[in-house]
């Protein structure tokens, strides 16, 4: 595997991520991050096969996207089940008033919120909701940071969480940097793309530092999913 691919790299940083970095670059990053994720984040098949099958007719579901960047996924998964004539609430938060600035731009969607927040905030106020996503949110957090979004994710969810993030791997480092760049000039696509892949985990790693009761799933390409189910579950879902 390629130098740097064979552990973690948790010192490296997101261009994104440093508060001083170029806001037009930053907003061109989210805006194309609509088709990035529509193209390989996979969330198509998450809806169909995890979300679809635990929303009711007649009745709306509530679901939480953690680090919801430019709220893209948010609004993905509230227009398919809208689609399918199903009712989804979907509340879309994320710390860095960059982000969330972005997202309370982009055209209204009627099930879909967004919030200048971090999901400590969230349980500190005894929220709840039936569902707890995240797209590309775990390979930022440092050690500590992972396991307090896991048991704030556990407080927060009443049926389900879905956490989907990248899988390290050489082939998916190619890709990326063959793929990516035609997308990329004027934006963080690129390099942070890359840096991603080598901040993100392999499936042994993470399983072993998820705490117990959550398992963690290959998705291709280049996927992981980890996942946790509230004990005793079963059936329909709670309303709002």
């Amino acid at each position: 595997m390629r130098a740097g691919l064979r552990s973690r790299d948790t010192v490296l940083s997101e261009l994104m991520d440093d508060p001083g970095c170029d806001p037009v670059a930053l907003d061109r990053t989210y805006a194309r991050f609509r088709l990035v994720n529509r193209l390989v984040a996979g969330w198509r098949r998450t809806y169909r096969e995890r979300v679809r099958p635990l929303l009711a007719a007649g009745r709306t579901t509530s679901l939480l996207d953690l680090g919801c960047g430019g709220g893209d996924v948010a609004r993905a998964l509230a227009g398919w089940a809208r689609a399918d004539g199903l009712r989804l609430r979907v509340v879309g938060v994320d710390p860095d008033p960059r982000a969330f600035a972005f997202a309370t731009a982009q055209p209204p969607v009627a099930e879909v919120g967004f919030r200048c927040a971090g999901s400590a905030e969230l349980v500190a106020a005894g929220e709840r909701y039936d569902l707890v996503v995240s797209n590309h949110l775990l390979h930022h957090l440092d050690a500590s940071g992972l396991q307090q979004v896991l048991r704030d994710s556990e407080r927060l969810a009443v049926r389900l969480v879905l956490h989907d993030d990248l899988r390290r791997s050489r082939a998916a480092y190619l890709a990326w940097a063959a793929a990516a760049w035609p997308s990329a000039p004027g934006s963080f696509l690129l390099t942070d793309g890359l840096r991603s892949i080598r901040r993100s985990y392999r499936a042994g790693e993470l399983a072993g530092v998820a705490p117990a009761g959550w398992r963690v799933e290959r998705h291709a390409p280049f996927r992981l999913l980890l996942t946790w189910s509230a004990p005793g579950t079963t059936g329909g879902v709670t309303g709002a």
